[in-house]
């Protein structure tokens, strides 16, 4: 059984500047403060940190997502993780709803990077334990940490934002070949049909659609990936569904990255609509200006606070993946 003492004594939830409005929705999720922190900048630019409460013993959660502008808010998080391990928290687990660096996961050409595993190592170096975050854009990237990483999936929670809308003759469209697992779980969730787009990158910001797998003819095609960050291969696939004889398009993402010009492409495509979550912060007045109620975001902060709970009192975290 939960001990609430526990709750109220033991576990301490703290917010970098990315998204403090899912650090105050997960911390009214578990019935607890938003832990006290001094942020700010010294004169030369350089982040600075203060702790304004005691933490000594305790079991800290720092929620921080590495979104735009991603160097920020990866070295705050840093300096957050290492103000808290010198001041004798007891367990430091790194919320990260969205993993920056994530699409440098592999080598690709000569003389790149692996930048996900550098952020890794970071993290770890800081004084970090454990590592929370949620869809991660290639699974292997658990692989990059020596400390246990709970990779939470939003899938439940589009899923059932589709299933209540009743749709007709629905299939459900990975945006490319390395997407079908994910795409293929999310239309056994709906009970549905799968389609897969076969797309070539000539370069890192052009996408040029090959081919559609599968029978989209007359139906209702819902795009799933993971992130959305220009939107133009969402568009491109989108226009593709529909020259291939969809009858409407919806598109779904976790992570809403949105970097210019994601909202205007979005804005004039033929998408009915694009659901999103909260791992991170949009401005819903700025959404709403641009893209009127085509996009809908939708909240993370239940399973994370559930996950915060089970993690805390040493529960099972794989049980809310079913």
């Amino acid at each position: 059984m939960f001990n609430f003492i526990d709750m109220t004594q033991h576990l301490k939830v703290f917010s970098g500047s990315a998204n403090p409005h899912l650090a105050q929705e997960i911390c009214w999720y578990l019935d607890i403060p938003l832990g006290r922190v001094d942020l700010g900048r010294f004169p030369n630019g350089e982040i600075r940190v203060r702790i304004e409460e005691s933490v000594r013993g305790c079991d800290v959660f720092v929620i921080q997502p590495t979104s735009p502008p991603a160097n920020d808010h990866l070295m705050e998080l840093l300096i957050m993780i290492d103000a808290l391990h010198r001041a004798s928290a007891e367990r430091i687990t790194a919320v990260i709803p969205f993993y920056g660096y994530c699409k440098q996961d592999r080598k690709t050409k000569g003389r790149e990077p692996i930048s996900a595993k550098l952020v890794a190592n970071l993290l770890v170096t800081a004084g970090a334990d454990r590592i929370l975050t949620m869809d991660l854009h290639a699974g292997q990237i658990q692989g990059f940490f020596d400390i246990p990483v709970d990779n939470l999936a939003a899938q439940s929670l589009l899923a059932r934002y589709f299933a209540s809308k009743n749709l007709e003759n629905v299939v459900v469209v990975s945006p490319d070949v390395g997407g079908t697992a994910r795409a293929r779980n999310f239309a056994s969730r709906l009970g549905v049909d799968l389609a897969v787009i076969d797309k070539h990158r000539p370069s890192y910001s052009e996408v040029m659609v090959m081919n559609v797998i599968g029978d989209v003819r007359g139906r209702t095609a819902i795009i799933i990936d993971d992130l959305i960050d220009t939107a133009g291969t969402l568009v491109e696939g989108a226009e593709a569904l529909l020259e291939r004889g969809a009858r409407e398009v919806y598109a779904c993402a976790t992570h809403p990255l949105f970097s210019e010009p994601a909202l205007d492409r979005i804005r004039e495509s033929a998408i009915k609509e694009v659901v999103v979550t909260n791992t991170i912060h949009l401005d819903k007045e700025e959404l709403a200006r641009r893209v009127g109620d085509k996009v809908k975001v939708l909240s993370v902060a239940p399973i994370f606070a559930e996950a915060i709970k089970r993690i805390h009192g040493e529960r099972s975290v794989s049980e809310l993946f079913i």
